[in-house]
């Protein structure tokens, strides 16, 4: 077995940062004025997704936006000028397929991240926001191109796109560092 050490840690760092060079900065401009503009966000994610997803949606109510997380008793319902933000890292992750249909139905638009343009939840978004990593669809044989394990890359990589996304809207907001820290709960 290989031990982890520097060289590891190196490894790791030099792929996350080739995905997060090869995600379009323009497009990160778009889908910020998405949520920017939006009258509420809902946001899911499933697994590990989720936990990215969910630390977005606390920097996103840090910003003054209206998010919520799918699952909590508090969700509002989606309409006309909502958006959906869903990760699926696959692109074919059942729930996410299902949420995005409801999103659609009730008239939200769909921003979806994903690994795979080509997989059934891109063609069901109406703005898709590619991160190029390996997911779960692509850890196996030849398709394998990190040493992180399972879909350890593009997690990571939405974390270091998430915080990029919270400096975009950050000015695009107005937001003050104060805001935000008044915005934290003081319940923990």
């Amino acid at each position: 077995m290989t031990q982890a050490g520097p060289d590891m840690f190196a490894t790791a760092l030099d792929e996350l940062a080739a995905v997060v060079r090869r995600i379009d900065d323009d497009r990160v401009d778009a889908a910020c004025a998405m949520l920017a503009d939006a009258g509420k966000i809902v946001v899911y994610g499933c697994g590990r997704e989720a936990l990215q997803v969910k630390g977005f949606a606390m920097r996103l109510y840090h910003l003054g936006l209206p998010v919520s997380v799918v699952g909590d008793m508090t969700t509002p319902p989606l309409g006309k000028g909502d958006v959906f933000l869903a990760s699926s890292g696959p692109g074919e992750t059942t729930t996410v397929l299902t949420l995005m249909r409801v999103a659609h139905e009730a008239g939200a638009k769909v921003l979806l991240l994903t690994a795979e343009p080509a997989g059934s939840a891109a063609k069901l978004a109406d703005f898709t926001l590619l991160v190029p990593a390996q997911t779960m669809a692509s850890d196996q044989g030849v398709a394998r191109t990190s040493v992180l394990p399972m879909g350890s890359l593009f997690e990571g990589a939405l974390f270091l796109l998430f915080e990029v996304m919270v400096l975009k809207l950050k000015l695009l907001t107005g937001a003050t560092p104060e805001a935000m820290r008044a915005r934290h709960t003081n319940m923990e």
